[in-house]
Formats: C-alpha cells, sequence, structure tokens
C-alpha cells in the first residue's frame, strides 16, 4: 500500500500584545503493509524528503535510538472501510497512540482517501507490553477512548488536523505537487 499524506493543522504562534511569531504546517506521513503493520512520522518536511525513511528497517533503529527522524511502526486492521492503528511512544510512561481511519474514494473505487475519525493517546501499564515491537493493537482492544491504564498519562481525545488523508503512491513521491514550496502552491484541498 503506497504511504498517505495528511497536512496537519498549520500552527501559528502568537504571543500577548505581539505579532505572529511563525507559521508551521506538519504532515502526519503513514505507509500501511499488506503485513498488518504500518509507519506514522508528524514532520514539516516534504513528502519526498520523509519516503526515504519510510521503511521497516530505518523505523526500528529511529524509534529505538531516538533518530532525528522519529518514525514510528505499529500494526493496523482493515474491516470494511473502517481501518484501526496502534503503537507504542516508548519512553518512561509508555503512551498507546491510536487511529480510526474511514476508507474511501473520490471517484468509485478509487480508495484514494483516508477520513480521521479519531485521534487517542493513553497510558499503558509497564506490565501490559514488553516493547515497542509488540503489537499494541491487540492490547489496547476494546478500550475506550478516555480510558488509559497509567494515571500518570490521561487520555487524550486530539481534535486539531482531522481533516482527510491523500494517497501518494511511493513511486510518485518525487513528484508529486505536495513538494512544490508555499510561493507556487499555496493550498491544496484533499476533498
Amino acid at each position: 500500500m503506497p504511504p498517505v499524506l495528511h497536512c496537519f493543522d498549520k500552527h501559528s504562534l502568537f504571543w500577548p500584545n505581539y505579532s505572529l511569531l511563525a507559521q508551521v504546517c506538519y504532515f502526519r506521513y503513514l505507509r500501511f503493509y499488506p503485513s498488518g503493520r504500518f509507519l506514522y512520522k508528524n514532520s514539516s518536511q516534504k513528502v519526498k524528503d520523509v519516503a526515504k525513511y519510510m521503511n521497516l528497517r530505518a523505523s526500528k533503529v529511529d524509534c529505538m535510538f531516538g533518530g532525528h527522524y522519529s518514525i514510528y511502526s505499529g500494526h493496523y486492521t482493515l474491516s470494511d472501510d473502517k481501518v484501526e492503528a496502534a503503537f507504542l511512544y516508548p519512553g518512561l510512561r509508555p503512551t498507546a497512540w491510536r487511529i480510526r481511519l474511514r476508507l474511501r474514494g473520490t471517484t468509485a473505487g478509487a480508495n484514494n482517501r483516508m477520513d480521521l475519525l479519531s485521534i487517542v493517546t493513553s497510558g499503558v501499564n509497564d506490565g501490559e507490553v514488553s516493547g515497542p515491537d509488540e503489537d499494541i493493537l491487540e492490547v489496547v482492544e476494546g478500550w475506550q477512548e478516555d480510558e488509559t491504564h497509567n494515571p500518570d498519562v490521561p487520555a487524550v481525545s486530539h481534535k486539531r488536523g482531522l481533516t482527510p488523508f491523500v494517497f501518494v503512491p511511493f513511486e510518485e513521491a518525487e513528484t508529486s505537487v505536495l513538494n512544490l514550496p508555499v510561493e507556487r502552491m499555496d493550498y491544496f484541498v484533499p476533498g
């Protein structure tokens, strides 16, 4: 399955009584594999730059050692038009990152868009998982959206950046219009 690109919110940073400090656009990158594994990266980098690192071998090294590219690996399931996926943020307080998506197409049979239904992060007890390679999706199966298993890490339902994902075939990552600078393309409507 090709990588999926999603344009996250443009975050504007303001301080009281001051003008705009910075405006940053982050993208959520997902790559799904037929085996049920997927990769995730949140970045301001262009499609062509991220595509180079979106493979299982690179993600394991970057995730384990807190690499600059911070690519996370997890598991997903596809049932009808619904996708559920999850991975474990490593660290002192393990956190499950869960996402629910709906697969659709802009034309019949295309399956070229994914609507983001929810993103939830929640705490996991140390005894529930052995490490980032474990299938966290099985651990969190059946959890409520506001459920956490670690009182130090509350469940958070993220509400920003819930616009549709756009499929970018891997072989088109270098030439995608989404690599254009702002001067040439100041907006993109995912549809």
